[in-house]
């Protein structure tokens, strides 16, 4: 569950977005988000899925009728076969960096031949293929032999180089004094863009949206407790992300680069960052192929959920590898316009990435309280020993959190629409 939520909302999304939506300020919100809005929502789509013994499309179904729950499974499988076709773009794009920084290493002589290799849309295609093929190798190696096995060599793989990185970037010269300025919170300074900016990392970053945890969530035992699964999931992932800041935020400064640079962060400033610092053919190489890690395990785990939605259409009579290769084919052909023009991510995820997971952890949360119920929802939450705690859980799940996630989805499409 850790290698499904970790991935690069952790590494390439949280330390740009807390650079440029207010520092430790935004860091102190978006921890609030995770734990009062977040883990509520991961506890209620484990919940859903367990309850339904489900993908996306037999759980909405069963939540909300055969049409109307076919409708949004259907929505839900497009959101992800688009999403994940674009994501296997950006993990070209890492693979390739790690690639580049291993063989020569990042320096001010090749960094515009760096970019031209990144630029390519032929190449980045091709890798993009290969990382399609090789995560779909994995899921016909079955959920323990395949999925798991892969997530308990790479999250700990990943823990590993991050600890090594955070040594390097303190040791640096003048590191703690630019960390404790910046840990610094200035809450004087946020608007409400940097409080929209905060929770959307939170749902994104814990994979929320009605598909993943629902999926992963019907293959967990009536046996194992909800709220322990969500938790450890949710450390797994803050974690994640602080260890990425403490490497990334000191060493950026410390070098006086731009902490505000957006999600280009990885792919511009990181390489000059790495071509300035001590070793730093030696630390980009262990962070991008770290980096590719566990953005690979990203997206296995949508895969998965394409796979377990394709497999519950009943009439479609084929086997496992069939589905898989039709997966296969629909990866390909929707990853070309994005590797070809890279601009086209931005307008995507726009729509397919933050927008929907917005949309589909709310439908979960109104699926599993108001229409499978309250006694069904009680009895996925049975391991909370306190039965005040659950009433409490059961009402904030049902009326606070879906309310909260309209509220935001309605500032993020009118921001959309200022900024356009």
């Amino acid at each position: 569950m850790i290698g499904v939520a970790v991935g690069l909302g952790n590494v390439w999304r949280f330390p740009y977005m807390m650079g440029k939506y207010g520092g430790s300020a935004f860091l102190c919100v978006y921890l609030f988000f995770t734990i009062v809005i977040a883990l509520p929502a991961l506890m209620s789509e484990i919940s859903f899925g367990r309850a339904t013994r489900k993908g996306p499309i037999g759980a909405f179904r069963a939540a909300f009728g055969t049409l109307k729950g076919g409708i949004v499974g259907h929505i839900l499988l497009i959101t992800i076969l688009v999403a994940s076709s674009y994501y296997a773009v950006v993990i070209a794009n890492v693979i390739y960096s790690g690639y580049f920084s291993v063989v020569e290493g990042f320096n001010d002589a090749n960094l515009d031949r760096y970019n031209q290799g990144l630029s390519k849309g032929t190449l980045q295609y091709t890798i993009s293929a290969g990382v399609i093929l090789a995560s779909l190798s994995v899921i016909h190696r079955g959920l323990n032999k395949g999925i798991e096995w892969v997530s308990k060599i790479f999250v700990p793989f990943f823990l590993l180089v991050i600890l090594i990185l955070i040594y390097h970037a303190f040791s640096l010269n003048g590191a703690w004094e630019h960390i404790a300025i910046f840990l610094k919170p200035d809450f004087g300074a946020l608007r409400p863009i940097n409080i929209f900016a905060a929770l959307g990392q939170a749902v994104y970053s814990l994979s929320l949206g009605g598909t993943f945890m629902v999926v992963y969530g019907s293959y967990l035992d009536e046996k194992e407790s909800i709220l322990d699964i969500a938790k450890w999931t949710a450390m797994g992932d803050v974690g994640a992300a602080l260890l990425t800041s403490l490497f990334i935020v000191p060493a950026i400064l410390v070098y006086q680069l731009d902490m505000t640079a957006g999600p280009t962060l990885i792919f511009s400033t990181l390489p000059h960052l790495f071509s300035e610092m001590p070793a730093g053919q030696f630390i980009g190489s262990l962070f991008l192929v770290a980096l590719s890690s566990v953005a690979f395990l990203s997206l296995i785990a949508a895969l998965e959920v394409a796979f377990s939605c394709l497999k519950e259409l009943k009439w479609i009579k084929w086997n496992k590898r069939i589905v898989l290769l039709v997966i296969g084919l629909i990866e390909l052909a929707l990853a070309y316009p994005s590797a070809m023009d890279a601009n086209l991510i931005g307008m995507l995820d726009l729509i397919f990435g933050s927008g929907m997971q917005l949309v589909g952890s709310g439908l979960a949360l109104v699926a599993l309280t108001w229409s499978l119920g309250k006694a069904i929802t009680y009895f996925q939450l049975s391991s909370i020993a306190n039965k005040r705690s659950i009433d409490l859980i059961y009402m904030w799940i049902k009326w606070v959190i879906p309310l909260i996630l309209l509220f935001v989805l309605i500032g993020y499409i009118y921001n959309t629409i200022s900024a356009l």
